[in-house]
């Protein structure tokens, strides 16, 4: 019988894992369509460690072929990113290439994750920056009893069409209301992807995390509106089954998602008490049409970039100034440096703003 290497392989593949996931983030995050060379030679060459790793890996007993399956796939996610980054840089930065490359991020968080239960330094990986020093918060997680009510699951075919992606903390109680965070994917994206865009950031605050896919290709922002009746759905379908806090209802979104929650929340029937749309775009018929209702105190938070080349930051500023005059409360946040990407390093302070905002 051979001896088993499992504890060893671990301590050999995780490092180099999470700091190849660490630069795709960075990547996503800082990514502008001429600058990919750019932001290649920034982050280095953090798969090629990885890949040395792997070569080295042992056979793992047949009781751990589902971890082995997943610790596979989550380093086959991010090697096979950074080949297709590194061939659509070679082409001269086609952004198709780079979107497509880039899809293997949630694809490797998803399968990583099962790690996090058992591995404080996968767990930490899977907390806000700012927090994964919180040894307490590590503990938490790590001794909360296993449930089939918390962590990730599905609602239909994941990413399909009209289906919904959930997180809830591992640390729910029932006798404490949370946070529900929707977050509503860009024009080409799938909720399952989106999830892990918010998840560290809900897992790190205790907010429970829906993030849908649109019905058709994209959310409805013209013509007949599907969408709307089926975020209330879910809406629903999570405060019957886990205890939400009826103040704090945050609609969010990065590109056509964000615009969506423009589009949704402005409804007088909203279900939302809060929206914060990331990178979207937006006329000032939006404010016009709106009911003068529904916008008066409504908080919204807009965040976007300086940097935007596909919705100009002016639509932003324009947004902030309709909306404002129109009597929302509104917060905005501008970033210098961010194009068309989505900013993770907002969402604590986006919790942070649904929180002080929410109304009794």
């Amino acid at each position: 019988m051979s001896e088993d290497r499992t504890p060893e392989d671990l301590a050999a593949i995780i490092p180099p894992l999470l700091s190849a996931l660490e630069a795709l983030g960075l990547i996503a995050r800082y990514l502008t369509p001429p600058d990919l060379s750019g932001v290649l030679a920034a982050v280095g060459e953090p798969e090629a460690p990885l890949r040395d790793a792997m070569a080295g890996l042992s056979e793992w007993p047949a009781e751990l072929t589902f971890l082995r399956g997943a610790l596979d796939a989550a380093c086959g996610h991010v090697l096979e990113a950074f080949e297709g980054l590194r061939a659509a840089d070679a082409i001269g930065g086609d952004m198709g290439a780079i979107f497509r490359a880039l899809r293997g991020l949630p694809r490797a968080q998803e399968a990583l994750y099962p790690f996090a239960a058992g591995l404080p330094p996968v767990s930490r990986f899977f907390l806000s920056p700012n927090l994964r020093s919180d040894a307490a918060l590590v503990a938490r997680l790590a001794d909360a009893p296993e449930r089939d009510d918390t962590g990730v699951m599905h609602i239909g075919e994941p990413g399909a069409r009209g289906g919904v992606s959930l997180y809830v903390p591992e640390t729910y109680s029932p006798d404490r209301p949370c946070p529900l965070v929707v977050a509503l994917h860009g024009g080409a994206g799938s909720g399952r992807s989106f999830l892990w865009s918010w998840l560290r950031d809900a897992r790190s605050y205790g907010a429970i995390l829906a993030a849908p896919t649109a019905i058709g290709q994209t959310w409805a922002l013209t013509d007949a509106d599907p969408d709307t009746p089926n975020l209330a759905r879910i809406v629903d379908a999570v405060r019957g089954r886990w205890n939400v806090d009826p103040t704090r209802l945050l609609l969010t979104g990065m590109s056509d998602g964000g615009t969506f929650s423009y589009v949704s929340g402005l409804e007088p029937g909203s279900p939302f008490t809060h929206l914060a749309p990331v990178a979207a775009a937006f006329h000032p018929m939006l404010a016009q049409m709106a009911d003068p209702d529904r916008l008066q105190g409504l908080p919204i938070h807009i965040a976007h970039g300086a940097l935007d080349w596909m919705f100009p930051v002016e639509m932003a500023r324009g947004a902030e100034q309709a909306l404002a005059a129109a009597g929302a409360r509104v917060t905005y946040i501008e970033v210098p440096d961010l194009s068309h990407t989505y900013p993770r390093e907002l969402n604590p302070q986006i919790l942070s703003w649904l929180d002080e905002t929410a109304q009794s």
